[in-house]
């Protein structure tokens, strides 16, 4: 960082070395996106949420039959 020994002549500074409104640019949005998204039709399709609920529906009969057996 350079330091300008006349500060008075340097553009864009107000007396006393501060910015005037609008010199800088706005600062980037840092939570752009990270919200729920708005479109849920991309969720999850009814085939495999059908197989999911066969096979976890077939495991817990077979663990009530293997505990009726032992």
């Amino acid at each position: 960082m350079t330091h300008d020994p006349e500060p008075e002549r340097t553009p864009g500074l107000e007396p006393g070395g501060g910015v005037p409104p609008g010199e800088t640019p706005p600062g980037e949005d840092s939570t752009g996106g990270a919200g729920p998204r708005d479109d849920l039709s991309r969720g999850w399709a009814k085939g495999p949420v059908f197989v999911i609920g066969a096979l976890v529906f077939l495991f817990a009969v077979t663990v009530l039959i293997w505990a009726a057996i032992v």
